[in-house]
């Protein structure tokens, strides 16, 4: 397929969703089936908790949501983009712009500055470095490290070192953000806190999905996508979700 025809795929598509799964099954070789014909609509500005057992399907769903991976079958957009037949450069490309990814183990360059950190993520932006730096700073006064943008990470605790994370992923402003099991490095405080600053950003208009083991954690969140066997078993949504102590390792 060459570009113009790639161009034409992802503006044909419209959607109101910002992640739109249909029938998307992922097989490996083995004969395992991680997901079966899972069907998933994101909308913007939503904040969801998609959750399960361990072998349920939840990061093989997360890579195929964030284009990590692609589908055996059924389709993928994002962003009302069709994903599915892009080259491997045009979709690195449709990541960088409209996703954001945070994990529990931080992936922090040990070495960089909480800025230089950040700064990097945004390397494929194609944004000068001086207008980088500027986002990156922006980011980080965000989520309240306006004052930790010189330290390194062995500097910081550990709820500080997922706010740079999740400076990181924020700075480019991405249609979604992923966010990996985000608590459970942290201890029961921490914890919170870094839940209470995702209800932040989505309160300010941020997509949000938050992959858990956690059934505590999940229920706390507006809507909870449960995920077993590679299928999805149920999807509900809270009038008002109770969120007090409710994050943190388990």
């Amino acid at each position: 397929m060459d570009e113009s025809h790639e161009r034409r795929e992802t503006e044909a598509y419209e959607t109101d969703a910002v992640v739109s799964l249909s029938g998307v099954t992922k097989k490996y070789s083995g004969g395992v089936t991680a997901l079966r014909e899972v069907d998933l609509e994101i909308g913007r500005s939503e904040l969801i908790a998609i959750v399960g057992p361990s072998g349920s399907g939840k990061s093989t769903l997360l890579h195929i949501v964030g284009t990590l991976d692609g589908p055996s079958s059924g389709t993928v957009a994002l962003a009302g983009h069709q994903v599915s037949r892009l080259s491997d450069r045009r979709l690195s490309a449709l990541r960088a712009q409209h996703v954001g990814f945070v994990f529990q183990a931080f992936h922090l360059v040990p070495g960089a500055t909480a800025l230089a950190n950040v700064v990097e993520g945004l390397r494929y932006s194609g944004l000068s470095h001086g207008e980088r730096r500027r986002r990156a700073a922006e980011a980080l006064e965000r989520v309240g490290l306006g004052d930790r943008m010189e330290h390194r990470p062995h500097e910081l605790s550990g709820g500080q070192k997922q706010r740079v994370a999740i400076a990181r992923a924020v700075a480019g402003e991405p249609d979604v953000l992923l966010a990996d099991e985000p608590t459970g490095a942290l201890d029961s405080a921490s914890g919170e806190a870094v839940m209470d600053l995702l209800r932040e950003l989505n309160a300010d208009g941020a997509t949000i999905a938050v992959i858990t083991h956690d059934m505590e954690l999940a229920a706390s969140l507006p809507r909870q996508v449960r995920l077993r066997d590679g299928q999805i078993v149920a999807d509900t949504r809270a009038e008002a979700a109770p969120h007090a102590g409710t994050a943190g390792a388990r």
